[in-house]
């Protein structure tokens, strides 16, 4: 008989195991993430409805993410050239599905970044939902050190435009600014768990989650999405004059007399001439607003850091923040 000591159970020690805490611990590095989700009903919601299911919650989450095509991805047209990056980046889409959005839906995406987004933000984007609604795709990558969400947003590139890299998938598609970046992804598979609820109600996941786990391609069922959403949102410029000259004539239709002092060949200007408007409850094409509004008004409010910050491939492979 070995004379090693036993070791001991928790249950033995007296202590109470939590499912769901070990989960989300091995779900993200970020221990503050950790015990925020704890709390988060979308989190509850998608964890409670795998187990009814069957499925392994964590292997789900660490093999497939999520990637939102927003409504300005669906203007720019870039659903067919994302879906060729991701083929060629080894990564299949096993879901595509067509998601109405509003104000509320984008509030809870973005719930514990938005504490930094400014009042102007928040006003473009609500607009910006407005535009069509989204093209959702569920991601199914390769076997590897980072899990799919992870290495799919560490692909996709950064917020800042000027920090894309050729390769990356916003670089591709168009380096418009911050707030028109036109794809998002969850960071790692504890942000999996939770946007899946934020996107589907219940009879939809059930589905998206027995869909994703055939493995079966669904390219085909993006691009005819992507073509009726086409249909509701004509294609527009991004660019900053354009959407200044349609302003200024929807403004002389209204017979609005802009301010005699403005400068509208500075940002400042810009941002003065979309706040009369605003003030004057003038009615103006959201479109360009959003464009105009994306490159003069702040993005960001105060000094603090967010809620919870973004987790990185770095961070996750160092186990840590």
């Amino acid at each position: 008989m070995s004379d090693r000591p036993s070791t001991p159970s928790p249950e033995r020690e007296g202590i109470v195991r939590d499912p769901l805490r070990e989960l989300l611990a091995g779900s993200t590095p970020s221990t503050e993430k950790v015990h925020t989700y704890l709390a988060d009903t979308y989190v509850q919601e998608s964890v409670d409805q795998l187990d009814r299911l069957g499925v392994d919650a964590a292997k789900f989450a660490t093999g497939h993410s999520l990637l939102l095509l927003k409504p300005d991805a669906i203007v720019a047209r870039a659903v067919e050239p994302t879906l060729k990056w991701l083929a060629n980046n080894e990564f299949r889409v096993v879901g595509a599905y067509r998601v109405p959005v509003d104000r509320h839906v984008a509030r809870a995406l973005w719930y514990f970044a938005w504490n930094i987004a400014s009042p102007e933000r928040r006003r473009l984007a609500d607009l910006l939902v407005g535009i069509s609604d989204v093209l959702v795709l569920v991601v199914h990558g390769p076997e590897g050190e980072l899990p799919v969400s992870v290495r799919l947003t560490e692909a996709k590139g950064a917020t800042d435009p000027r920090k894309r890299r050729p390769g990356e998938l916003r670089y591709l598609l168009g380096r418009h600014n911050y707030l028109l970046n036109l794809v998002h992804s969850p960071d790692d598979p504890a942000d999996v768990l939770r946007e899946l609820a934020v996107y589907f109600d219940e009879r939809r996941r059930a589905a998206v989650i027995e869909e994703a786990g055939t493995g079966a391609d669904r390219s085909a069922d993006a691009i005819t999405i992507a073509q009726d959403l086409y249909a509701q949102a004509p294609a527009r410029s991004f660019d900053r004059s354009d959407a200044l000259a349609r302003l200024l004539s929807d403004l002389e239709r209204a017979y609005f007399t802009l301010p005699p002092e403005l400068d509208l060949e500075s940002d400042t200007g810009c941002a003065q001439l979309l706040y009369s408007a605003w003030d004057a409850g003038q009615e103006l094409d959201p479109w360009s607003v959003i464009v105009l509004g994306s490159y003069v008004l702040p993005m960001r409010t105060g000094t603090q850091p967010q809620t919870l910050r973004p987790v990185s491939a770095k961070e996750w492979l160092e186990g840590r923040p």
